[in-house]
């Protein structure tokens, strides 16, 4: 490795530190702020303050606070997707299945990514890459029998995945949406900030049209969880994350999903009451293989 690009995985190494970390938490947060409102509303508290947090950033970094004419339609979309779609079937999916089971499905990001990316950017994807993905599945479909057969969910466990699937692929429109030239040409703090109110907008008409009116929460608890997921889990990751896809690609971004399951069901199993199976090992460790064999790949872009 030469010295040039020495900061630069220096760099790339912090922000996939600080993701799994933050992000890894953030599901068994959601997770707690279940009873104190509806899951719609939830949403808008959380992007709400992070809309005012993030455009504060944009301030205090003097960066341009608009965008142009297609900036604006681009923040539109990945606000529709990523901070309305996403987090409105990731919330509701939780109120069915365990968070930690949340964030295995999640770990397969990478796999609708990659098609997407194949798509719409030109990415190649190597054999090796479906096989993994192919395993890893396989692996998440062991933990959801381990789910249904041994009564871990809380819910229903079909509606739980059909709701996560729908969050995952959600994601993954944003992601490829905001990598494409036009995304690579906003700055962008701007794009995520303006992205957030655009989203906030739409969880809004999304809350009153299923949850009714907003209630009200004076709850300290709730608002420390709403503070940790808006600030931390959203103004702090998310200019991070989009900036790892700009630079190492939506499918290499995804690497992130390999660590995040375990992070996420260790904390499940300390706080959520979480009680592995041996068919729940055997799925987690068949995840994992499958994703690292995924990963190991290289990906080839076009042009």
């Amino acid at each position: 490795m030469s010295e040039g690009h020495a900061p630069l995985r220096g760099r790339v190494l912090a922000a996939f530190v600080a993701l799994v970390m933050i992000w890894g938490s953030t599901w068994l947060v959601i997770k707690d702020q279940d009873g104190f409102a509806s899951v719609g509303w939830d949403v808008v508290a959380r992007f709400a303050v992070a809309t005012v947090a993030m455009f504060a950033l944009v301030l205090a970094r003097r960066e341009r606070v608009w965008l142009d004419r297609q900036g604006m339609g681009l923040a539109a979309a990945v606000g529709l997707f990523q901070f309305c779609g996403n987090f409105e079937f990731v919330y509701r999916a939780e109120g069915e299945l365990t968070s930690g089971i949340v964030a295995c499905i999640y770990a397969v990001l990478m796999v609708p990514n990659a098609v997407l990316a194949r798509i719409a950017l030109g990415t190649r994807v190597s054999g090796r890459f479906v096989v993994g993905s192919v395993v890893a599945m396989a692996g998440i479909a062991t933990l959801l029998a381990s789910e249904a057969r041994h009564g871990g969910a809380q819910g229903s466990v079909a509606l739980g995945v059909v709701l996560t699937v729908g969050g995952l692929l959600c994601a993954s429109a944003a992601n490829i949406l905001q990598a494409l030239p036009v995304g690579r040409r906003q700055p962008m703090a701007t794009l995520v900030a303006w992205a957030m109110l655009f989203g906030t907008g739409c969880d809004v008409v999304v809350a009153l049209a299923f949850d009714g009116p907003p209630p009200v929460v004076l709850a300290p608890r709730y608002w420390m969880g709403v503070g940790y997921l808006a600030v931390f889990g959203s103004v702090v990751t998310f200019p991070l994350y989009f900036g790892l896809i700009r630079s190492m690609g939506a499918g290499r971004a995804a690497y992130i999903s390999v660590i995040l399951p375990v992070v996420a069901m260790g904390l499940s199993t300390l706080f959520e009451g979480y009680r592995w199976t041996w068919l729940a090992g055997v799925g987690s460790a068949v995840v994992l293989a499958g994703l690292l064999v995924a990963l190991s790949g290289k990906a080839k872009v076009k042009g």
